[in-house]
């Protein structure tokens, strides 16, 4: 018997010792096999025709060809291949192009090992790969471009009668704590940090998490942000 098949990854950056700190990071990561690394936007095109990997980590600025008109041309060409961006850069003049161009992952180079292979799986499952800071600027983006601000959802207990008007309740069933929780992901919390911020276990995170995720309907991180837009589950930064 075989377990299952490791995900095959390139490595498009122009940085030669960048990327190939990046082979070697990736390479002690249990599950991913590296099929190869390229220089440029126009070399990473031609190795994803040469290799057909599941995944490529793609810089953004590169000569030849930058890494949103390789992720454009890979996605056409290739709609096999996700695009996980690996990047400087998460300012809007990046992000939203690289988005538009078809990535379905966006990582700044502070990331982790953890937080990579867990982009890599997240593309590969269908979902989005965004770090925490990328789904606040898809928020803040959205907030942005919205014609009204939501009525806020109140996802804690409301003390006295001096509240006010009675609170919203949370939609689709969520609980005040969901609600709590998801408010934070909107803010672009990470799961330990959710955990420092309400004093509880990363465990009964995950649970709450998940809770949500199934009575709301959404897929991963980034879809979760955008429901509590369109809710008003934003929180209050603390």
């Amino acid at each position: 018997m075989t377990g299952p098949a490791a995900t095959r990854v390139l490595v498009a950056d122009d940085q030669t010792v960048v990327r190939e700190g990046i082979v070697m990071l990736l390479g002690l990561l249990p599950g991913i096999e590296v099929v190869g690394s390229a220089a440029d936007g126009e070399e990473a095109v031609a190795l994803v025709a040469r290799h057909r990997p599941d995944v490529v980590l793609m810089d953004l600025r590169m000569p030849r060809c930058d890494g949103v008109e390789a992720t454009r041309r890979i996605r056409a060409g290739h709609p096999g291949t996700e695009v996980v961006v690996l990047t400087t850069y998460a300012d809007d003049d990046s992000l939203f192009p690289a988005l538009r161009a078809g990535a379905r992952g966006y990582l700044t180079k502070d990331a982790g090992a953890e937080e990579i292979a867990r982009a890599i799986a997240d593309v590969r499952s269908g979902a989005a790969g965004l770090s925490p800071q990328v789904q606040l600027r898809l928020l803040e983006r959205l907030a942005g471009d919205a014609p009204a601000a939501p009525v806020p959802v109140v996802a804690g207990p409301v003390a006295g009668p001096a509240a006010g008007p009675a609170a919203q309740e949370p939609p689709d069933g969520l609980t005040a704590r969901e609600a709590e929780v998801l408010g934070l992901i909107a803010q672009g919390l990470s799961n330990p940090e959710i955990a420092r911020r309400l004093y509880v276990s990363p465990a009964t995170v995950k649970t709450h998490i998940n809770n949500l995720f199934a009575k709301t309907g959404v897929r991963d991180r980034a879809q979760a942000v955008a429901y509590a837009f369109r809710h008003g589950i934003t929180g209050s930064p603390q």
